[in-house]
């Protein structure tokens, strides 16, 4: 062997050494590294997860849990079980199904920060521990989601770094599992959609004062109080689209506080549905409760209304309480001031300061005492077209600032 083939020899062992520090060793053995690449992480899974009653989710020590309801829904513990995002539920299971193993990484402990997959009950940990449980509390499937490898590739599939709790041996794996350990991320939050087109009448109430708003030629117009001073075309438009893509921020029950209540409204829509909306102070929190009620051509979607939001207090952006509960000083159009009278004389002794630098230049009637004279060489045949020029006069230009 010579020295040339020797030295390329070292130069690829010290690639494959920093390839292992950097992705971690593959200390599987073999044998065992053949087996289970390329397979299911979780063969079967998927008949295993109609048994499912609990979903866990653990990141930095501090656990929260996804409830199957009786009714066949899913619901946030934390949250006396408000529903969650069914889509998105379904497609972190889907992935646990799919979730396929790649090639063996590190089994060293100190090297599990680096991908994402340490104890998920550290406080500085940044894995997420996903665990689905049966009706007896134990576990269907068990996995420590780590961090998905950035792929700069295109129509290749995402991977990302997986552990099986108690095991050391970490995985590439190929797949998605989107996990979230925060409630906000898991809700549901619409409300309702009713278009602005259908809302026939508006009724809200603040205290001893009540306001009316009507349809008239596809708009809404104030009928009551019947003196009113101008309103605000955009204001009132926005009290017609309140409960258009209408959504929440957080969510209760509403056998909790809520606050003082501020005012209340109802809208009817020309099918007959009525909604009642009323909305409550805690601090600077706004939070409303909904009720709704219908006949006939509207019965149906009354019926489906009442079953989603019937229980619960909605917290909404503060924006959206003018909109919901009008009071008559919010539709208000703004008062514009009187423009600034323009024209007129232009008083004949103008501070200098307001007069433009253009015009202050000495008049031929009455030359300037601090005006140098010409210059010794100029003849008074140059000199007298400068003084003869007519200047234009101070208020003229002073009009032109």
């Amino acid at each position: 062997m010579n020295l040339r083939n020797l030295a390329i020899l070292v130069a690829l062992g010290v690639i494959v050494l920093a390839g292992g520090w950097y992705f971690g060793a593959a200390t599987t053995p073999d044998q065992q590294a053949a087996v289970d690449a390329g397979k299911l992480m979780f063969p079967d899974l998927a008949p295993k997860l109609q048994q499912a009653a609990k979903i866990e989710i653990t990141h930095q020590g501090k656990p929260m849990a996804i409830d199957h309801k009786p009714d066949g829904t899913w619901g946030l513990e934390d949250r006396d079980g408000y529903r969650v995002q069914e889509t998105k539920l379904r497609g972190m299971l889907t992935g646990l199904t799919e979730l396929r193993l790649v090639e063996p990484r590190t089994t060293d402990p100190a090297e599990f920060t680096r991908l994402g997959v340490e104890d998920p009950n550290a406080k500085t940990s940044n894995s997420n521990l996903l665990q689905v449980l049966d009706t007896a509390g134990k576990p269907i499937v068990a996995v420590i989601v780590g961090h998905r490898r950035v792929r700069t590739q295109g129509n290749v599939p995402e991977q990302v770094y997986v552990r099986r709790p108690g095991d050391n041996q970490a995985w590439l794996a190929e797949g998605t599992v989107q996990v979230d350990a925060d409630p906000q991320l898991w809700f549901d939050r619409d409300i309702m959609n009713i278009d602005h087109s259908r809302i026939a009448r508006v009724e809200a109430t603040h205290g001893d004062a009540t306001v009316v708003l009507a349809q008239q030629d596809g708009k809404l117009a104030m009928t009551a109080p019947a003196e009113h001073p101008k309103l605000d075309d955009y204001r009132v438009e926005d009290v017609g689209r309140a409960l258009e893509l209408l959504t929440f921020q957080d969510v209760q029950t509403d056998q909790k506080p809520a606050g003082d209540e501020s005012g209340h409204a109802v809208f009817t829509t020309t099918d007959g549905l009525a909604i009642t909306a009323r909305v409550f102070h805690s601090g600077a929190d706004v939070w409303a409760r909904f009720a709704v009620a219908g006949t006939d051509a509207s019965k149906a979607e009354a019926d489906r209304l009442r079953a989603r939001l019937g229980g619960w207090t909605y917290q909404l952006g503060s924006w959206k309480e003018k909109a919901l509960v009008p009071a008559l000083d919010d539709l208000k159009a703004e008062e514009k001031s009187a423009p600034a009278a323009s024209g007129g004389a232009i008083p004949q002794a103008a501070a200098p300061s307001m007069v433009p630098p253009q015009v202050a230049v000495p008049s031929a009637a009455a030359p300037s005492a601090a005006a140098p004279l010409a210059a010794p060489s100029a003849t008074p045949r140059q000199a007298a077209p400068r003084q003869a020029a007519p200047a234009p006069t101070a208020p003229v230009r002073a009009s032109k600032p």
